[in-house]
């Protein structure tokens, strides 16, 4: 780990902190909520030690990199173009691009706007979503599940960051790293993340020393700029222009059979049955592993990391 650079990078009007090992061909990796660069610290370290350079950035609103206060400010396009101004800033053409949660849905638009730049994709957790012209990602959920559905509770700016702010912060990590599978998430304002089990003892795969550096990076910059991408996803018209329009880079999908997105009702369906290739159509593997929750890159590092190697050698 003491081999990993730190660096920031000015970029589309902030700047972004970026963590980085390695030579050779790139490999751009990107995280979901609430996690920071940190998420992919195995991956960093397998994939540099096979000839790859890694970087692992903390997106807009996350870590040490700039949160901008609204929420309109972490549309797909900000988020994407913050990431294209980092390779234009770094020199970088062309690279491979792994993401997991909120960061596979940004490495699907990124692969919508900008294929050119992506030789590559591999996503954990979250599939290609079509954009539905009849209703935003947040009013699906709300129909299919409520309110109280963690994704609609978190649309309401300062309501929810009260809700969190009851909860210390090591506690609160320890909370959403067991909670996201399979089962929906739903959260009344009455009972509160206060309400939620907070596990006797963390995952094999989870220590102490990792959730006292995800705590420490959240007390300070709070959780607005992570939350913030729930939010923005409202603002699905912008992304009106892509409707239809297919994932056509080399692509690979890994997620487990306890993910919380992968038991949505339909998705398995959609993965197993051929709408994912139809949507996708240079997919060529679709990963479920047994037994896996959502965390998949942290729970199984080893086989999440040599799922990515495997991959993307042959290009």
């Amino acid at each position: 780990m003491e081999k990993i650079e730190h660096t920031t990078v000015p970029t589309n009007g902030i700047n972004m902190h970026i963590a980085s090992i390695g030579t050779g061909p790139v490999v751009l990796f990107l995280h979901g909520f609430p996690e920071l660069w940190y998420s992919w610290r195995h991956q960093l370290l397998y994939l540099s030690s096979h000839g790859y350079r890694c970087i692992a950035p903390d997106l807009r609103g996350y870590g040490d990199s700039d949160a901008p206060p609204s929420a309109a400010s972490y549309t797909a396009f900000h988020i994407v173009g913050d990431l294209v101004g980092l390779l234009d800033h770094l020199g970088i053409g062309q690279i491979f691009l792994v993401g997991h949660d909120w960061g596979a849905k940004m490495a699907w638009d990124f692969c919508w706007f900008r294929p050119d730049r992506v030789r590559a994709l591999v996503n954990m957790s979250v599939p290609f979503f079509p954009r539905n012209p009849a209703m935003s990602m947040v009013d699906g959920f709300r129909v299919m599940f409520g309110d109280d559905y963690y994704f609609c509770r978190f649309q309401e700016p300062g309501e929810v960051e009260k809700d969190f702010a009851c909860v210390d912060t090591a506690i609160l990590m320890k909370k959403f790293f067991s909670l996201f599978g399979p089962h929906p998430l739903c959260v009344s304002k009455e009972v509160g993340l206060r309400g939620l089990p907070t596990p006797d003892t963390l995952p094999a795969w989870l220590s102490e020393e990792d959730i006292s550096y995800y705590a420490s990076k959240f007390n300070r910059g709070g959780f607005t700029g992570g939350l913030n991408y729930y939010r923005a996803s409202s603002l699905w018209e912008l992304t009106a222009p892509w409707t239809g329009c297919q994932i056509k880079v080399p692509a690979k999908f890994v997620v487990g059979d306890q993910d919380i997105v992968y038991n949505i009702p339909g998705i398995k369906e959609y993965i197993n049955s051929g709408g994912f290739k139809k949507d996708v159509p240079n997919l060529q593997d679709a990963v479920v592993m047994e037994g896996v929750g959502h965390f998949i890159n942290q729970e199984k590092a080893e086989e999440s990391s040599a799922h990515i190697y495997e991959f993307i050698k042959q290009f």
